[in-house]
């Protein structure tokens, strides 16, 4: 079974994949023009790796946000299981993990580690 996890977000979709139930791994993330753009580039990632379960992180604070990954998520051309996983705190636990490692820049790599951890925790 393969699974895949996005962490969407209004600039950068961080993406996550587990290929065999017990190691997750950050994949680049898809830096947003349009959500036509990401929901194409992220049908070819999901196609490409053969996913099986997309796991869609999902803020319950945020019902504005809650809306936008909905509507994003039917752009998306997968036939696989979609299922969403609470992300609370997610992305800041990720930049507590990366502190003092590199310095902080805004290319994605911390919208996927958010997503490998909501991956994680959807597999705990």
């Amino acid at each position: 079974m393969k699974l895949a996890c996005i962490d969407i977000g209004l600039k950068r979709i961080g993406i996550a994949i587990c290929l065999n139930l017990d190691i997750v791994t950050p994949l680049q993330a898809i830096i947003r023009k349009n959500r036509n753009q990401a929901s194409n580039e992220l049908s070819i990632i999901l196609k490409d790796w053969e996913i099986d379960i997309l796991v869609v992180g999902f803020p319950s604070a945020s019902l504005e946000m809650q809306k936008r990954i909905k509507h994003f998520i039917k752009l998306i051309k997968f036939s696989g299981t979609i299922v969403f996983q609470e992300e609370n705190m997610s992305s800041v636990e990720a930049k507590e993990l990366i502190k003092g490692t590199f310095k902080y820049k805004k290319d994605g790599r911390i919208d996927s580690l958010a997503a490998k951890i909501i991956l994680e925790r959807y597999l705990l």
